[in-house]
This record gives structure tokens, sequence and C-alpha cells, in this order.
């Protein structure tokens, strides 16, 4: 009697792709010349093990919600809302600026704000009587994570002056403990650390921006990149 035929093993189901944001803090100021915030995620961490990155994370329901000191620059919006995913109804300008801001907070424990009522739940914002302010938030790069992945995210990064924080941008005594090794990094130093793929290109496109102000005000750059891993061909486009 011959032996039943081994049943079809599925195919494992695709990981879905969640929006995110993710806030690049620099500080030009800093003694040893421009330097960014980053820390390291946990070594057990399922994404990212032991890689040194941006605060940052997922987009929450309740990001889309909340109640911001002020709007986005009106092209920032504009482009955050260019080249949707056709499968996914796609994040709000200011749910992904909510979001960036809340991680912000949440895994450094620094804020950036003006005087009023804080969103609900933003115990950070409202201990210190400050309703969150995207208005001076660069959009800066954007990478969807390629297929294979344990997870997947669409990420925008979000430039953010550290002359907009409000306090000691050296106090991360109200962080959580998802990121160690909170520390400002300058731009010279930054590509040493172990560092996931996408966050050694946002750094060299930063070192860019920084080295074409000058002492000069930070602007907008003229086109954001965009790494499209949403599909097994990879595409690199720039969004304008």
């Amino acid at each position: 009697m011959s032996a039943a035929p081994a049943p079809a093993r599925e195919a494992p189901a695709e990981v879905p792709i969640r929006d995110a944001a993710t806030v690049v803090v620099l500080d030009r100021r800093a003694p040893a010349g421009p330097s960014v915030l980053m820390g390291q995620r946990g070594a057990a961490a399922v994404f990212m093990p032991s890689k040194y990155v941006f605060p940052g994370g997922a987009v929450d329901a309740d990001d889309a919600d909340a109640r911001l000191a002020a709007d986005l620059a009106p092209d920032t919006a504009a482009r955050l809302l260019a080249e949707p995913r056709p499968d996914a109804v796609p994040a709000s300008p200011l749910a992904l600026a909510a979001a960036a801001l809340r991680e912000l907070a949440e895994e450094t424990g620094l804020l950036t704000g003006r005087p009023g009522p804080a969103p609900a739940g933003w115990d950070h914002y409202a201990g210190a009587g400050l309703a969150p302010d995207p208005s001076t938030l660069i959009y800066l790069f954007r990478a969807i994570t390629p297929p294979g992945r344990p997870r997947r995210f669409d990420a925008r990064f979000l430039l953010l002056d550290a002359e907009r924080l409000h306090g000691d941008r050296h106090d991360f005594g109200n962080a959580c403990d998802e990121l160690s090794h909170l520390h400002w990094v300058p731009l010279a130093e930054a590509q040493a650390l172990d560092l996931p793929f996408v966050t050694e290109v946002v750094l060299a496109e930063l070192a860019e921006m920084v080295a074409l102000a000058g002492s000069g005000p930070l602007t907008p750059p003229a086109s954001v990149p965009f790494f499209d891993n949403r599909g097994p061909q990879p595409r690199f486009i720039r969004i304008g």
C-alpha cells in the first residue's frame, strides 16, 4: 500500500505594510558639529534588532484624530499624499505628523509644541501644557520595507530642527525603554554605527542638505527620494 502524498504546503501570507513615521532630529549647533538623535533597538526586537535608528513607529488609528497646534506646510502635506499605495487607504499627512511627534515623545521624552491642550492620551504633552506642533517638519525621505521581512512599513522620514524642542534636549528621563543608548551622534560619526541600509541613505541625504544650507536655514529638498519596495521588483523614484 503506497503512502498518501504529503499535503501541499501553503505559501506564507505576505506581511501587510503599515504606514509609519520617523523623526530625524537635527542639532546643527552641537559642539561636535551637526548631530542627529539616535537610539539602539533591543537585541530581541523582531524588526531590526540591535540596529541604531531614529525615533519613530507605526501610525495608530487615534493619530488621525489627534488635535495638533498647527498644520503642516502646504508643500509638505502635498508631498506626503503623493504616490499612494493602491492596496490601502492612505494615512493623512496630519496622521503621519502626529505619529512622528507621538513616537518622538514616547521613545525619547522630547517634545515640540506650543502652549495649548494636548491630544487625548498624550501624557508627555499634557504634563508640559503643550499642543504638538508639526508646522516646521520637513519631508526628507520615504521607504517601504522589502517583501520577506517580519515587519513591513511604509515609512516617511520627517526632519525636525532641534531648536524647536521644548526644554533640555539632552534629558531623556521621560523616555520609554524601546530605544537604548539615546544620544546625539555627529553626522560625521553616524555611519560607523550598526545601521539599517535605509538609515545610511537618509544620513547621506541629510548630510548633503546640511552642506548645501551652510549657515543659512534648512529648506525642503527639491524632491523626496522614495525607495518603493512594495512589490517583487524594487524601484527608486523622487517625489517632486
